[in-house]
């Protein structure tokens, strides 16, 4: 999974096209990834002592994967991997070669 939970995200296709956000949750098995502030749907509360009367909240919805893009210095990239001198894998920016 070339995202992973806290990354800045850009939606690419769909309908928040455009809105940028962090990444709250992530599911690998969906292939899907619920974004802050992104893709609001109404559930419904059940009545707790907290809450008597129960009614309606907006949370985020899931989003899937191949509608987001890594969202870095101001622009969106893919995410590529590079290997250092001591053997290790770090992912950077595809457009500007910069590490995440």
């Amino acid at each position: 999974m070339h995202l992973k939970k806290g990354m800045i995200v850009k939606v690419i296709s769909g309908n928040h096209r455009g809105q940028t956000g962090k990444i709250l949750d992530i599911f690998p098995k969906d292939m899907k990834a619920i974004v802050e502030g992104v893709n609001f749907r109404k559930r419904s509360i059940r009545p707790t002592q907290e809450n008597p009367s129960g009614g309606f909240v907006d949370r985020e919805a899931p989003l899937h994967i191949s509608n987001l893009m890594a969202f870095y210095n101001d622009q969106a990239s893919r995410i590529g991997y590079k290997k250092l001198e001591n053997g290790k894998k770090v992912r950077i920016s595809v457009k500007t070669k910069e590490e995440f």
